[in-house]
């Protein structure tokens, strides 16, 4: 049974939402107080986060920044903000899906359904493929119209990280998270040299410009 975690101030559409994944076959946990959201969430392992933007002294972009700086776990932003740079603010802080108030319990059934087969398909895969590159993980190498090349453990997991959330942005943090287990006692440099020769390693296929550079944010493909 997979577990939600609904990050939600309103008591009373906290409780609804409780009500609508229960019924629906999911496990629920829920924030109500909100000053170690980040931490509280990371504590329970969720299979899926749910998460409002207004929430009382903090506010839904920063946790979303927050929790990607050291999880990839699915997020769907459900909130009544839902002006254009809303969206696109939370999709660049790396949400996955986004969805306005008031919401129809089918459609967000349906979307929290959808995305976790997509991430499930992910993590399952032996490939991954974007944008004309294929990464065979299995055998740790990349694949291009130029050609292949055997990456190193750094290289691919940098690579792997990247592709699965291909379209946003991913921190430095998050990185070196997921490379050294810990970002606290990495010298930032080497996150960068790792990342110079991971372009390096692609042009050998002929694949230039694939990784961009988000000054003060990380990466994305």
């Amino acid at each position: 049974m997979a577990l939600i975690y609904v990050v939600e101030d309103d008591a009373a559409i906290r409780g609804e939402l409780v009500e609508v994944l229960e019924r629906n076959g999911f496990e629920v946990a829920a924030a109500t107080a909100f000053d170690h959201v980040v931490e509280d969430i990371i504590a329970a392992q969720p299979a899926l986060v749910l998460l409002d933007l207004t929430l009382p002294g903090t506010d839904g972009q920063f946790i979303c920044r927050e929790l990607r700086a050291s999880s990839d776990v699915p997020l769907i932003v459900l909130t009544s903000r839902v002006t254009e740079i809303d969206e696109v603010m939370s999709m660049t802080m790396g949400a996955d899906d986004f969805i306005a108030k008031p919401y129809r319990a089918r459609v967000l059934v349906a979307r929290i359904q959808a995305l976790l087969r997509r991430t499930s398909d992910a993590e399952g895969k032996s490939t991954l493929e974007h944008n004309g590159l294929t990464l065979d993980l299995s055998r740790s190498v990349a694949r291009a119209a130029g050609g292949e090349v055997e990456l190193t453990k750094n290289e691919m997991r940098i690579l792997a990280l990247l592709m699965r959330r291909a379209g946003t942005i991913v921190s430095r943090e998050a990185l070196m998270r997921d490379l050294w287990d810990s970002d606290a006692f990495v010298d930032d440099n080497t996150l960068t040299v790792n990342i110079n020769r991971l372009r390096a390693t692609l042009e050998k296929i002929g694949v230039s410009g694939y990784l961009t550079t988000h000054r003060g944010r990380g990466y994305a493909v």
